[in-house]
This record gives structure tokens, sequence and C-alpha cells, in this order.
């Protein structure tokens, strides 16, 4: 039954957001009593909490064997960097491409406007382990960039991925597409690879 009202929760904190969602609507989609989230969760906020860490759990899960691979082998070359850091992000593409990402998308995005203590759980169970991989890679790649321009590039690479999701609409009209196909979304993970390995192939910028 926890995992069940965690499930239902995710789609009705989603749309809803935290003061919008009804938790009899949410019991009642689990075919039982209010009393269920009680004893849980011991309420609304603990079940929104409960439902941000679900999600982070996930997020992490489906990224977990690419940053271990990422931890306990060296980097070589800089070339070795990029080609890794173009395998995170592609895994990246594909969870944001996936059905289930559709679900955790309005619930993180909400956060990500407003955050609460939600966003903080998901920002240390699912995106820190992440950055903390990335931004070595990032520096390997391109060691002329400042600390702070290694991460502001690191955020950006990662927003081409996550606008696969949070764009999705605009980027099915941009492509003439009512959905989009297996196709399509093979293009999109090509195309994330090429930028990115345009982006840290690069040398030193010459715009102020």
């Amino acid at each position: 039954m926890r995992e069940a009202l965690l499930e239902s929760a995710i789609d009705h904190f989603g749309r809803c957001g935290f003061e919008g969602a009804a938790t009899r609507a949410i019991a009642a989609d689990c075919g039982t009593a209010m009393s269920s989230i009680t004893y849980h969760f011991g309420g609304k906020e603990g079940l929104y909490l409960a439902v941000a860490e679900h999600i982070a759990a996930q997020l992490a899960e489906h990224h977990r064997d690419a940053l271990e691979a990422i931890a306990v082998t060296p980097v070589k070359t800089r070339e070795d960097a990029i080609e890794r850091l173009v395998a995170v992000l592609d895994a990246l593409a594909a969870t944001m491409l996936g059905a289930k990402a559709a679900r955790w998308a309005r619930f993180i995005i909400r956060e990500q406007q407003e955050p609460t203590e939600a966003f903080d759980r998901i920002y240390s169970i699912a995106m820190r382990p992440m950055t903390e991989a990335f931004i070595p890679l990032i520096a390997a790649a391109r060691p002329d960039l400042s600390d702070r321009e290694q991460r502001a590039s690191g955020f950006l690479l990662f927003g081409q991925a996550l606008a696969l999701r949070a764009g999705r609409a605009s980027l099915c009209r941009v492509l003439g597409l009512e959905h989009l196909d297996a196709e399509a979304e093979l293009l999109l993970r090509r195309r994330l690879a090429t930028h990115t390995r345009a982006i840290l192939s690069a040398g030193p910028e010459t715009l102020p």
C-alpha cells in the first residue's frame, strides 16, 4: 500500500502542487482510507517528502552504473573525459525521453520554480552525485575554464538533456510531430552527443 500511495501521489502533487492535491483523492485512487496516509507517512507533508525521495531514488538508480564506472576508472585523456560526459548525458537523455520521466518531471519542475525541503532531498539523493561525477570530467575536458565556468558549462550541458522533457511540447512542434517516435528520439540523442563533443573540444573562448 505504501508504494501505491507514493505512485498515486506523484501524479496528484505533480498536477496540482502541494496545496492543490487532496489526500482524500490520493487515498481513493488506491482504494484505501486517508488513515493509510497518516499510518505510512504521518500526513500530507510527510507524503510529499516521501514522494520527493521516491522520485530521487529512481533517478539515482537509473544512473548508478554510469556514475560508478566513472568513479572506479581514472580519466586517461581529455578525449576520454569527453566521451564519458557524452555517455552520461546520453543516459540522462534516455531517461528524459522515457515514460516515467513524464510523471517525475511535473513534480521536479514545480520544485525547481519554488524549492522546498523536497527539492533539497531530490538534489542530495539524485542530482548531487551526478554533479560530483560530472564536474571533474568537465575540468579534464576543459582545463582552460575556471571552476565556476566549468560548473556553469556542466549545468548548461545538462540542460540540453533536461529540455527533452521540460520542453517536450515545443520540441514536437519544432520537429513537426504530434509525438516523439523512436526515430526522432535517436536523432535527438545523436545531436546531443554531437553538440557535447563540439562544446567540450573547443579551444579558449574569444567572446567577452
